[in-house]
C-alpha cells in the first residue's frame, strides 16, 4: 500500500506539471539568458529551456527577478524552476535541487587598464624613505672619501683644499661628488702622489658604485611595475577586488581573504571598475567575456579558474528534475554554446 501511494503522488504530481503553467525565474545574465526592450528573453539558457519545455510539452511564463529570489523563490516552490546562469554549490544545494549541468566553465578577472605615466612610477621609486636611505649613504661615502682627500692634500694643495677643516672637508666632498659621478670638471685635483692614488681608486670604486646604483633604481622601477600587473589569481591578494553580491565570486574572494568590495549588481560592479574604485572584478567568465563585447575598454585575465558547473534549480522532489535530466543530453545539441570553457 506504500508503495502504491508513493507512485500515485508521484503519478499526479507529474500530471499536475504537465497540465498547470509553471512559473520560470529568470534573470539578465548575457549570454544566458537576455530580456530584450518589449520583455521577451533569449539567451542560451532560455533557449534551452524551451527546447526541453516543448518535448516535455509544459506551458510555462518567465518571471524576471534577482539571483537571490531566484533560490529562496525555488525553495519556498514560489517558482518551478529557475534558468539562467545558476552556479551549482554545496551551500545551494541545500536550498534547491540541481539538474545535471548543462554548461561547464570558471571564474575569469577583469582589469580595467589605467597606465601610470612614467613620470609617476620613477616619482613613487625616487621620492620614499628607501631611495632617501640611499642617499644619505652615497652623501656619508662621499664625504669620508672628500676628507681623507684633504688630509692627504691640505698641507700641499692648500690652494684647492684649504686648511680650514669645514671648507677643506667641504672642498673635499665637491671632489668626491663631481669624481664619483664622472663630471670632472677639473676645478679641484690632486697633486700629491697619494692624493692621486686615492682619486685613481675613488674613480675605479664609483664605476661600480653607480652601476650599482643604476641597477637598483631600474630593479625597482620594473618590480613596480610588475607588483602592478595582475597575471592570475595568485596576484589578487595585492589589489582591491569587486565582486557581485551572491555569486560564486564573491564566496571565491571571501574564502581567499581577498581586499574585497562586495556590489548589490553587475552595472555597479563594473562601473567601480572603469572608475579605477577597484583593481579587478572577480565574475564567472562567459559573463565577463559578454560585458567585455559592451566594454571593450576592460581587459580579461587569460585562463579560468574554480570551476563552476551552471544547471536549473528546480524545488527538492520536484519530478520536473528526473524529466529534464532525462533529456538534456539531446537537447544540449541542439543549443549553440558559444562561450569559454
Amino acid at each position: 500500500m506504500g508503495v502504491f501511494a508513493m507512485w500515485l503522488m508521484a503519478t499526479t504530481a507529474h500530471a499536475q506539471t504537465e497540465t498547470r503553467q509553471l512559473t520560470v525565474a529568470v534573470k539578465h545574465a548575457p549570454p544566458f539568458a537576455i530580456q530584450q526592450p518589449d520583455g521577451s528573453w533569449t539567451g542560451t539558457s532560455v533557449e534551452l529551456w524551451r527546447q526541453l519545455a516543448d518535448e516535455l510539452a509544459l506551458t510555462y511564463q518567465f518571471h524576471g527577478t534577482d539571483l537571490d529570489d531566484m533560490l529562496t523563490g525555488v525553495a519556498e516552490r514560489r517558482y518551478d524552476a529557475a534558468v539562467a546562469a545558476i552556479t551549482v554549490t554545496a551551500a545551494r544545494e541545500q536550498l534547491v535541487d540541481f539538474t545535471h549541468p548543462f554548461y561547464t566553465t570558471g571564474l575569469a578577472i577583469a582589469t580595467s587598464p589605467q597606465p601610470e605615466p612614467i613620470w609617476q612610477r620613477v616619482a613613487a621609486t625616487v621620492w620614499n624613505w628607501a631611495f632617501a636611505e640611499l642617499i644619505v649613504v652615497l652623501a656619508l661615502i662621499q664625504m669620508v672619501i672628500g676628507a681623507c682627500a684633504w688630509l692627504v692634500e691640505r698641507r700641499h694643495n692648500a690652494e684647492l683644499f684649504p686648511h680650514a677643516p669645514v671648507r677643506g672637508i667641504l672642498a673635499g666632498f665637491w671632489w668626491a661628488t663631481v669624481t664619483m659621478t664622472t663630471v670632472g670638471y677639473g676645478d679641484k685635483v690632486p697633486r700629491t702622489p697619494l692624493g692621486r692614488l686615492l682619486g685613481l681608486t675613488w674613480m675605479l670604486a664609483s664605476m661600480v658604485l653607480i652601476a650599482s646604483v643604476t641597477a637598483t633604481i631600474a630593479s625597482s622601477l620594473t618590480v613596480e611595475q610588475l607588483d602592478r600587473h595582475i597575471a592570475g589569481p595568485g596576484d589578487l591578494h595585492r589589489f582591491s577586488v569587486g565582486t557581485v553580491a551572491g555569486t560564486t565570486g564573491e564566496a571565491y574572494a571571501v574564502e581567499h581573504q581577498l581586499i574585497t568590495r562586495t556590489f548589490t549588481g553587475a552595472d555597479q560592479a563594473i562601473a567601480a571598475l572603469e572608475a579605477t574604485e577597484i583593481d579587478a572584478l572577480i565574475w564567472d567568465a562567459p559573463l565577463l567575456q559578454a560585458v567585455s563585447r559592451e566594454h571593450p575598454q576592460l581587459e580579461l585575465v587569460p585562463g579560468v579558474f574554480a570551476r563552476q558547473d551552471y544547471a536549473i534549480a528546480v524545488p527538492e522532489g520536484s519530478p520536473l528534475r528526473e524529466q529534464i535530466n532525462r533529456h538534456l543530453p539531446d537537447k544540449l545539441q541542439a543549443v549553440h554554446f558559444d562561450l569559454p570553457q
